[in-house]
């Protein structure tokens, strides 16, 4: 049985007083969830005040980038290892906005992915299609691209520790979200797609999140979906209601 995770993205957004706050408020709100699996991923200047926040806690630490390199003279990047330094459990690799506004491509998702992995870091990797990909009917070959580039050298047993998160990007903050069973049929492809890479039972022990505008209204249905193991959360995270709404949801489906 494949737990719920569910991250938030909080982008470039919260000074520390803001994060702060707000991981008190869901530290207060979410005490009680023991079904999900809770991530939040905020700015590299937050990450060590809130790590200590968190301690004790049933919310984890992420980051939303990293560099492959343990160190050197790569001004402005962080390394796996300072990460887990921070406090970090989780990282997210190869967003949409990466690959989009700084040159990420699927060589270098890779290279950041084999870097999380030997540092013990739990790898969130991003895959999914532009608005124009989709309207070419290209989802699938992206997908594919995507995987198959992104996991190359990734050996069965690494591959059970990465958490793959479907992004249609041309849902990412615009307001508009791949339907339930829009979401479902990429999200079968990946995972059918991962049974061809490596096994089915292997497939079958894969997380995969869905991230495109979730919010509390859609939450339900996506979780629903038998394939569907979670989300990747970015504008409703920012707000402590909303990311609490959405986990509260997600776990009421659960029980259900």
């Amino acid at each position: 049985m494949r737990k719920i995770i569910i991250a938030g993205n909080w982008k470039m957004y919260k000074t520390i007083k803001e994060g702060q706050e707000l991981v008190n408020a869901l530290k207060r709100d979410l005490y009680n969830i023991e079904n999900i699996d809770i991530v939040i991923c905020p700015p590299y200047t937050l990450l060590s005040c809130l790590a200590d926040m968190l301690i004790e806690s049933n919310i984890s630490l992420g980051a939303q980038d990293l560099f492959w390199e343990d160190e050197g003279a790569f001004t402005g990047e962080v390394s796996a290892r300072m990460l887990k330094d921070a406090g970090c459990t989780f990282v997210i690799i190869g967003h949409s906005e990466r690959r989009q506004y700084f040159g990420e491509i699927n060589e270098s998702v890779n290279k950041k992915l084999k870097a999380a992995l030997a540092c013990g870091l739990i790898p969130i990797v991003c895959v999914g299609e532009s608005l124009k990909e989709r309207e070419g009917k290209k989802t699938f070959k992206v997908l594919e691209d995507h995987l198959t580039n992104g996991l190359s050298g990734i050996n069965q047993q690494e591959v059970l520790q990465i958490i793959i998160a479907y992004e249609p990007v041309w849902a990412i903050g615009t307001g508009n979200t791949a339907s339930s069973a829009q979401a479902e049929e990429a999200h079968k492809y990946i995972r059918d797609l991962l049974a061809k890479l490596y096994d089915q039972e292997t497939a079958d022990s894969i997380r995969i999140q869905y991230g495109g505008s979730v919010k509390p209204g859609n939450i339900s249905e996506l979780i629903r979906e038998a394939d569907v193991d979670g989300a990747l959360v970015g504008g409703a995270s920012l707000d402590g209601a909303s990311f609490t709404e959405i986990i509260r949801k997600a776990a009421e489906v659960l029980k259900s």
